[in-house]
């Protein structure tokens, strides 16, 4: 006669499987588990505008770090990069510079991107887009070169070609395959010599920036220039700045709560809906000064439908 194990060898046995079936039901992608099955380029993520530029000065679009950034679920990250021409004992090296290095220098580039990998580290199950601009036209080896010194290399999604907008892999994709930085270059990016970097212009289209109406009446392709948003994922930019002079423009630290509300006039959710009747899909990505106000989180539940 067959003998039956105890059932403490039985629970033994069967409570691991029970567990990593649990695990698998309950995975979450960028937070949530409905995400998982979704293609990168179907997803609206929003994000921080110059997310390193941290503070109180005018030049400033952020009061919280990029660490906080990413730790209140922020999985977008935009900031200028420019080569730092002041600093006599490390001349040529690249910052995270507010137009000038002069005016606003938050660290090189190597620190920031370094950020982002702690945080990569630290939380599997987490996509991050990271876009940077190339004020200064940097040879792109100058930007592989701070990329693998920084150690996030090994996390860079690399397509095998030209993605076109059904190619792009799920979330849960590049998670299994622990490819969870997406990193964009505005200008000077070159793909058969740093496939990993993508430029942004082949993939995105973005509306217009430096806006001083709180309303956000325009939704029209601005950049690149005489581009179809046919085929491109597309970048709302919604950050309002406020008009010193002529050239002059400061962000508008004091209106955020109404411009980073999810609905209401000058919201998110108002400029989207301006965007709708000009291309009938939600933006991709949105950009945001200072993230801590308002609700740019409940907005990018409401876009992906969650």
């Amino acid at each position: 006669m067959l003998h039956q194990p105890p059932i403490t060898l039985t629970l033994f046995i069967i409570s691991p499987l029970l567990f990593l079936i649990s695990a698998a039901q309950a995975r979450n992608c960028n937070g949530h588990a409905e995400l998982c099955g979704r293609r990168y380029s179907n997803i609206s993520f929003v994000g921080a505008h110059d997310s390193p530029f941290v503070g109180p000065l005018p030049s400033d679009n952020q009061g919280i770090s990029v660490t906080e950034q990413l730790q209140r679920g922020y999985r977008f990250l935009q900031g200028q990069t420019h080569i730092d021409d002041y600093d006599d004992e490390n001349p040529g090296v690249l910052h995270m510079c507010h137009t000038d290095c002069l005016l606003r220098d938050a660290g090189t580039v190597t620190e920031y991107l370094a950020t982002v990998k702690t945080f990569l580290d630290n939380n599997p199950d987490e996509v991050v887009t990271v876009l940077l601009t190339n004020g200064d036209d940097v040879d792109i080896s100058v930007f592989d070169s701070v990329v693998t010194e920084s150690g996030i290399k090994d996390y860079a999604f690399t397509p095998s070609g030209k993605l076109s907008m059904d190619q792009w892999p799920t979330l849960e994709e590049l998670i299994n395959s622990n490819k969870r930085l997406v990193l964009f270059l505005d200008y000077g990016a070159d793909t058969s010599k740093v496939p990993y970097i993508l430029p942004e212009f082949d993939y995105i289209f973005e509306t217009k920036y430096g806006i001083t109406d709180p309303n956000f009446p325009d939704c029209s392709l601005d950049r690149p220039p005489g581009a179809s948003p046919d085929g491109l994922m597309f970048l709302m930019n919604h950050f309002l700045d406020i008009k010193i002079i002529d050239g002059i423009l400061v962000p508008d630290r004091a209106n955020a709560e109404r411009t980073n509300a999810a609905n209401g006039e000058g919201s998110i959710g108002a400029q989207v809906e301006t965007c709708w009747q000009l291309y009938q899909r939600p933006p991709n990505f949105v950009l945001l000064d200072f993230v801590e106000k308002g609700e740019g989180l409940l907005a990018q539940d409401q876009l992906n439908a969650l």
